[in-house]
């Protein structure tokens, strides 16, 4: 009986962390795509199979006809490749920086509220 319950957490678990890391792959996509960076499925098995030995989840520079361009790879959530040029890829960081910049504000002012809303219990006479 242990044993099943020690297996089943163990299975929650892994599938907690699965969702946590699509959503946050969902969101980096979001950004290449609004950076501009193409989208390319891989529909076949020759492309599942490259796709398959490139760096998964991760922005990789690699030049091609001498110019920059960039690479992200997602074999499990799209299957599907996002490619950038230097521009996009500057978009690309801005973005990102802003969307870091206004979560931490979202966390700072939650955080702010919550340590307010504890004097609200504070029996003041």
């Amino acid at each position: 009986m242990r044993r099943e319950i020690v297996l089943a957490l163990t299975a929650l678990s892994l599938a907690g962390c699965a969702t946590l890391q699509a959503g946050d792959t969902r969101a980096t996509e979001d950004l290449l795509a609004a950076a501009g960076f193409q989208m390319k499925p891989a529909d076949t098995p020759e492309r599942l199979a490259h796709l398959q030995t490139l760096k998964a989840r991760t922005l990789v520079r690699r030049p091609e006809n001498g110019e920059p361009r960039y690479v992200y790879a997602d074999p499990t959530v799209c299957q599907c490749l996002y490619v950038g040029t230097e521009q996009q890829y500057q978009e690309y960081r801005k973005l990102a920086q802003q969307k870091a910049a206004a979560d931490e504000a979202l966390w700072a002012a939650e955080d702010s509220r919550e340590a307010w809303g504890y004097w609200a219990l504070w029996p003041w006479p």
